[in-house]
């Protein structure tokens, strides 16, 4: 079985293990109804995106009761 040479430094593992840090999620306000959502999705809450209706979300509340 092979044996590294040389011990990493700290800094190195450290560095290492900056990348698998979990980040926070961007989020923007929706321009019709205010409520966050993703950026580049539809809103979840009124179905906009970009200014276009893409989903009906009344249909979907109605459809649940």
């Amino acid at each position: 079985m092979s044996v590294p040479k040389q011990r990493h430094t700290k800094q190195r593992r450290d560095a290492k293990r900056d990348r698998f840090a979990i980040e926070t999620v961007k989020t923007q306000t929706c321009t019709k109804c205010g409520k966050e959502k993703l950026a580049h999705r539809v809103c979840t809450h009124c179905g906009f995106y970009k200014g276009n209706e893409v989903v009906n979300t009344i249909k979907k509340v109605a459809k649940k009761k």
